[in-house]
């Protein structure tokens, strides 16, 4: 898949109970980073992958009709108790 210009919503923590969630599109996939641009702030952004696989920061990809999570979402299952 090519990621250049990719649409994407990234979704991440600020501190303090703050917390954001803007559109940018992709500019350039490296081996261990890439570049987007934020639409609004016409700024680029870099991120590892590992701010993705970690959580630090979450990316919904653009599939021309809808938003979707890069990764999906945690589901936390329960374990059953052993009973002795």
């Amino acid at each position: 898949m090519k990621w250049s210009g990719q649409k994407i919503i990234v979704k991440g923590s600020l501190g303090r109970c703050k917390s954001f969630e803007k559109e940018a599109t992709i500019e350039k996939a490296y081996p261990n980073i890439f570049v987007i641009k934020y639409e609004e702030e016409k700024r680029n952004v870099t991120y590892s992958y590992t701010d993705v696989l970690t959580r630090t920061v979450e990316v919904d990809v653009f599939d021309g009709t809808n938003y979707s999570p890069l990764i999906p979402p945690v589901v936390e299952t329960k374990k059953p108790k052993d009973i002795a």
